[in-house]
């Protein structure tokens, strides 16, 4: 490592070359641990190819970064004894913020990317102004917590997003918003995505799509969200606003969304379409309307075909996407797991008669997501640790450590 003044011993700046090395086997080892909580110090050697004397350097200057921290492992044989690696309890922290239409979280996530829910509000209303100063005065709270080891606010939001910041919100009823003031610090990055692209992003590293190289995510909240993850990442498009399968025309024509768009995918698969099919109006929490709805479904013949007619419209707009996507897998968050097991002989046949013939025989798996309702607090944090963990981020986090 660099002297405190980030200098090489004979008081020159280290090349770029030399600082790259410098940090490579780091940040491939800080990977490891994200990658796996609990993985041992061997495990790590052996998956990078390194030798006990390099992972034990390695390790040894990252414990005196503050950066992880090492407990003896439960003994296995006679082989040399081992250690987990776990964050360090004064490393870097990230905030993660997952903004809905009815509420929001806040957690704190350390460099493994496990977010710890820290606080969580329902909105008094949705007037873009109070909720934005809700969250910052909880943003604050924690930042005064923990000081300098917060390297970065990371937003999940209910929106569709472009060019780093939110510019429509048809369920929070939002056009665009700043979320600038959710910063304590200024010098602090902020980071907003939408909340079901880093839930897919989530899924794909840490959960039931990891692995696939080509991974369609898709949920049910109030409408239907997603995305494309290609290699881990999200398909969001040129300027971040990609995504949005429920405002796809796969709809009724004659119905108008809150979007501004008429025949939107969204009306067809909630708690919004439920209750049309049953005569209601539309429900304020279309998302708790839906949960009751399946709960009684069993017992009402009436729900039961209103909660089939919204999993045949969902069976169907998948159809599309597999065909025109391709993805190796399919994993289902929110409403959309529990709708499609509720009503399987309408979604299964929706889906197989969407589908274009040749698929037909081996359809990608569709699967539950395992994230379940913490996937885009998950994904949050992930977009904040991808800032964190680069060799500028190391970099700034060594020279205020040692400086």
């Amino acid at each position: 490592m660099a002297s405190p003044a980030g200098r090489t011993p004979s008081g020159r700046p280290p090349s770029v070359r030399a600082r790259d090395a410098r940090w490579r086997g780091a940040l491939a080892v800080l990977e490891e641990m994200r990658r796996e909580p609990g993985v041992t110090r061997a495990g790590v050697a052996q998956r990078l190819g390194l030798t006990t004397g390099s992972a034990t350097e390695i390790t040894a200057r990252l414990r005196e970064l503050a950066l992880l921290a090492e407990t003896p492992a439960a003994a296995s044989g006679r082989g040399r004894p081992t250690t987990v690696l776990h964050p360090h309890p004064e490393g870097p922290l990230v905030v993660a913020v997952d903004l809905r239409q009815e509420d929001w979280r806040l957690a704190v996530a350390a460099l493994d990317g496990r977010p710890h829910v820290a606080e969580a509000a329902t909105h008094g209303d949705r007037e873009p102004g109070r909720v934005a100063a809700a969250i910052a005065a909880a943003v604050r709270r924690v930042h005064r917590r923990h000081g300098g080891r917060v390297r970065a606010v990371s937003v999940a939001v209910a929106a569709t997003v472009g060019h780093g910041g939110v510019v429509q919100s048809a369920v929070l009823g939002w056009d665009a918003v700043d979320l600038a003031a959710l910063l304590p610090d200024p010098r602090l990055p902020l980071f907003v995505g939408n909340d079901e692209a880093l839930a897919a992003a989530a899924e794909a590293r840490y959960g039931a799509a990891a692995g696939a190289g080509t991974a369609l995510h898709v949920t049910i909240e109030v409408g239907v969200g997603g995305t494309l993850v290609v290699d881990g990442r999200p398909v969001t498009g040129a300027t971040g606003a990609g995504g949005e399968f429920g405002h796809l025309p796969f709809g009724d024509p004659a119905l108008r969304c809150p979007c501004g768009a008429s025949g939107c995918w969204d009306l067809t698969v909630d708690g919004r379409a439920i209750a049309r099919h049953l005569g209601e109006p539309p429900p304020p929490d279309p998302r708790s309307y839906a949960q009751a709805a399946l709960a009684a479904a069993e017992r009402d013949a009436a729900v039961r075909s209103a909660v089939g007619r919204a999993a045949s419209a969902f069976g169907r707009g998948l159809a599309g996407l597999i065909n025109a996507f391709d993805p190796g897998v399919v994993t289902l968050g929110g409403f959309a797991e529990p709708l499609r097991t509720a009503a399987a002989p309408e979604f299964g046949a929706a889906l197989t008669g969407g589908l274009m013939r040749f698929r037909r025989p081996a359809p990608p798996p569709v699967v539950a997501a395992v994230l379940g309702g913490d996937g885009a607090l998950h994904g949050a944090a992930a977009a904040g640790l991808d800032h964190v963990l680069t060799e500028e981020g190391l970099s700034a986090w060594a020279a205020e450590r040692t400086g």
